[in-house]
């Protein structure tokens, strides 16, 4: 495993981080739609990314079934989860339980990964992300007056920042997998959640602002970040993408502060001293 982050691998992982950014206040504006049909669309609209790539080859779909397994735990598991998380806590509040999952991927690594160490420096890397994550997203909340939310909604935001960080490093341990499978995991999902919501969930009818965000949310947060995202757990290691990946709760507290209208604060600022040091200190591990 490199010691280093690659070029190619950090840009890959901060193309998905960008991409996430803007996760939460997707999930939020569609947050009237019922959890199953959100993600049963958005993952479905995503995985025809990698339709070009199965047109020309046909095996780029082909995967033994514990790794399709894998990929419907971690593209279905967590973005129901989440989204649930989204309507049942404050977004914000959520998004700093949901961004717990760098930090798992750095002390879970040892655990879930053959022949990786946590050195003190990853330990300290990753706090001093987390820091920056809960300055960012508390200050928001300070902001905000302290809303309160429902303690379950927090739970499932816990869940769903363990499945992300779990996947991600199962991902390493299963057979060598194309990045377009990643396609199949989506589709298989997408699948998946349209038909529990046929089964469990009220017909929703959908606007025309409800499509386009749909669109947006399917080919970016929930589309081409994921093969980004797979890409750069590729090339790269996972402890140092983990710690870089705080930049997504700074990037996300910041868009929803514009959408929601909340004014930039000094934590804010402190918040991004901290996650930008944390990222560099990490790529010198």
């Amino acid at each position: 495993m490199p010691s280093r982050l690659s070029l190619p691998s950090s840009l890959c992982a901060l193309g998905a981080i960008a991409l996430w950014a803007s996760l939460a206040s997707l999930g939020t504006a569609l947050a009237h739609l019922p959890p199953f049909l959100l993600t049963g669309l958005a993952l479905t609209i995503g995985s025809t990314l990698s339709l070009p790539r199965l047109l020309r080859d046909r095996r780029a779909w082909a995967v033994p079934g514990s790794t399709l397994a894998l990929g419907i735990y971690g593209l279905f598991g967590f973005h129901f989860l989440l989204f649930i998380a989204l309507r049942h806590a404050p977004p914000v509040e959520a998004n700093l339980v949901n961004y717990l999952w760098p930090l798992l991927m750095v002390v879970l690594a040892p655990v879930l990964l053959r022949g990786v160490t946590l050195r003190a420096v990853h330990v300290a890397a990753a706090l001093l992300g987390f820091a920056g994550a809960a300055v960012a997203i508390l200050g928001a909340r300070s902001g905000a007056g302290g809303a309160g939310g429902e303690s379950w909604g927090f739970a499932l935001a816990a869940g769903s920042a363990f499945i992300w960080a779990s996947y991600s490093l199962w991902t390493q341990r299963v057979p060598a997998f194309p990045t377009s499978a990643i396609g199949l995991f989506g589709l298989v999902s997408g699948l998946l959640s349209l038909a529990c919501h046929a089964l469990l969930e009220p017909s929703a009818s959908l606007s025309a602002r409800d499509g386009v965000l749909l669109v947006l949310c399917g080919l970016g947060p929930l589309g081409a970040a994921f093969y980004l995202w797979d890409m750069a757990l590729k090339r790269g290691d996972a402890r140092q993408i983990g710690i870089l990946s705080y930049l997504t709760p700074l990037l996300s507290t910041a868009l929803l502060l514009l959408v929601t209208g909340r004014p930039l604060s000094w934590t804010i600022a402190l918040a991004a001293l901290l996650i930008i040091s944390a990222a560099l200190m990490g790529r010198r591990a």
